[in-house]
């Protein structure tokens, strides 16, 4: 409805240019945006103020040339000049009427478009470390990524969504020495776990599997672990603890025994995200190595690419970036002074090689903990000649979850921490990811889990959900009745459609294709959760004050093409969101 009546503006503007009242090569296009007041139309455009000067004439006078120019249409009832220019148009009921046949002929297509047709994308999201299960932090990152490559996809664009696995570095050695430590003490060893380790229940599943398969073979005395290394905090420095006990891991288990263990963990704990993921409704195209970046030589490629362009130097054995001349607060090492590239200069190589890989635009979902880094990314793609501004990075506050009304508490390193699968379990997929979706990925997330599991109409999810349920009991009831329920074709008796509640539904379901879109370009998904609570709510109000199963058949007919649309709508919507649309609730 919206381009419907962009198209008449523009088709104007064009008469306004043939009759050289406007300049073609000034012209600028309009807005057109719906009317914040009901008092002022359906739509409005400021087609006239923007193009003020292309005329050399004030905007009303300017705005009355426009009006004037207006191909009819049998969708606008009146259109009327307000303030210092605005051009109001105000829609006729067959106008609204039309769009129940639309939904109802397009079905699951409606709101879809092909805007971003021609373009790929690539969205890269949750990319957690592979040192633990996901909690329910990472669940937040997992549904907003999923939902915006989904609605980028519904509006055209080619999608590429894309996990980055941190499966090389200091972290992934930190968590096979902490596995490989829990399974010395399975074999009878004891000793003094480090404090800076993976302490999770987890790694005791992995080591114990690591024990059952393989008995006492990777077994070493813990006098031998711990000889010579230095101590762990409070007495020591835990961070020079554990690198300690990293390399005498490295040394007692020998290259092809260590390695198996870091895989061992690695695989198992990859293995149970993919699961989750899935399970979640999360899936990707690919699962990025990072590993593979240093094998393929990108790494190095991207070094000596900034090295050519003069972007680095030495000092003290390491080799920097200057990134503060691109602004950002101070340089970064790329290749510490033990020969060994950093992770910085692996994301960049990574994101050298995203826009090698053809992507139109590059969108990386991190947590808000990772602000500081996008400047240095972004100040690396400009030195390697790279276009910057196609890398998006939109950062998500993770979330915070209360239970009984106490905050629970978060901690991986720690092993305190609720996992994804376990929010899954206790609240459902459905109102997992609706909540985390609600609210904008920048804002803090208080999530309520007793709100959640509520059956209530302050559970937004239940109430969504409950919108479509309820149509579908209406549609049996009819069943029951012996009313057929098969609409008439096209805006056949839509004419009965004149109370109140029904234009709401009318006018709030016109708006699902704006929202797709607006949600889209925007990467806001929670546009598309506040319209169908919007919408849920203007069905439940209508559904308390009308009947629809009437005895007279044209107004019957009607109001049942009315509710089949807004259940069309709102499982369009809801699937979108990566949420089920239950007929029984």
């Amino acid at each position: 409805m919206k381009s419907q009546i962009a198209k008449l503006v523009s088709t104007a503007l064009d008469q306004l240019v043939r009759d050289g009242v406007l300049r073609a090569g000034a012209l600028k296009t309009p807005a057109v945006e719906r009317a914040r007041d009901a008092a002022h139309g359906d739509f409005a455009t400021n087609a006239a103020m923007v193009n003020t000067k292309a005329a050399g004439m004030k905007p009303r006078d300017l705005a009355e040339k426009i009006v004037a120019a207006l191909p009819p249409s049998p969708q606008v009832q009146k259109v009327e000049i307000a303030g210092p220019g605005f051009i109001n148009f105000y829609l006729s009921a067959d106008a609204y009427h039309a769009v129940v046949p639309q939904i109802l002929g397009q079905a699951h297509d409606y709101g879809r478009s092909n805007l971003g047709k021609g373009k790929k994308v690539q969205v890269e999201f949750v990319s957690a470390n592979p040192t633990g299960p996901l909690h329910v932090g990472h669940g937040r990152g997992a549904a907003y990524g999923a939902v915006v490559a989904d609605l980028l996809q519904a509006v055209g664009f080619e999608v590429h969504r894309e996990y980055y696995v941190n499966d090389a570095g200091r972290q992934m050695n930190i968590l096979a020495a902490s596995v490989w430590l829990r399974y010395l003490e399975l074999a009878g060893e004891g000793l003094s776990f480090p404090s800076n380790g993976y302490k999770g229940d987890y790694v005791w599943d992995i080591a114990a599997t690591l024990h059952r398969e393989h008995g006492d073979d990777y077994r070493h005395s813990a006098e031998a672990v711990f000889d010579g290394v230095p101590p762990d905090a409070p007495e020591g420095d835990k961070e020079t603890h554990i690198d300690a006990l990293i390399e005498r891991c490295k040394t007692l288990l020998g290259d092809n025994r260590y390695r198996y263990v870091f895989e061992l963990a690695l695989n198992t704990i990859l293995d149970d995200i993919r699961d989750d993921l899935e399970k979640f409704g999360v899936v990707y195209e690919e699962w990025y190595s990072e590993r593979s970046l240093v094998e393929s030589g990108a790494v190095n490629k991207a070094v000596e690419r900034l090295r050519q362009a003069g972007h680095v130097y030495e000092d003290k054995g390491a080799l920097w970036f200057r990134s503060t001349d691109f602004g950002d607060e101070k340089d970064r090492v790329v290749v510490r002074d033990n020969g060994q590239p950093t992770y910085f200069a692996s994301d960049i190589a990574y994101h050298m090689d995203k826009l090698e890989r053809g992507f139109d635009r590059v969108i990386d979902i991190w947590g808000a903990d990772h602000h500081g880094y996008v400047p240095r990314v972004k100040a690396a793609l400009t030195a390697l000649g790279d276009d910057a501004s196609k890398l998006d990075v939109l950062l998500v506050q993770f979330a915070i979850l209360y239970r009984g009304g106490e905050k629970l508490a978060m901690s991986t390193r720690s092993g305190e921490f609720v996992t994804l699968r376990q929010l899954r379990k206790e609240v459902g997929r459905d109102a997992a990811r609706f909540f985390y979706v609600m609210r904008k990925c920048e804002q803090h997330l208080d999530f309520d889990l007793d709100l959640a599991k509520s059956q209530s109409s302050d559970n937004p999810v239940y109430y969504v959900q409950y919108a479509h349920a309820r149509i579908c009991a209406v549609l049996r009831q009819a069943a029951e009745k012996n009313i057929t329920v098969t609409p008439t074709p096209g805006q056949t008796n839509l004419q009965h459609l004149v109370e109140s509640h029904e234009l709401a539904l009318l006018k709030n379901l016109s708006r699902y294709p704006e929202v797709v879109e607006i949600a889209a370009l925007n990467e806001e998904p929670h546009q598309l959760t506040h319209y169908l609570r919007d919408l849920a709510n203007d069905f439940h109000t209508y559904y308390n004050a009308h009947q629809f199963l009437v005895d007279d058949e044209a107004l019957r007919d009607a109001r049942i093409k009315l509710i089949l649309a807004t259940r069309e709508v709102l499982r369009n919507g809801l699937n979108l969101i990566g949420v089920s649309a239950p007929e029984n609730m």
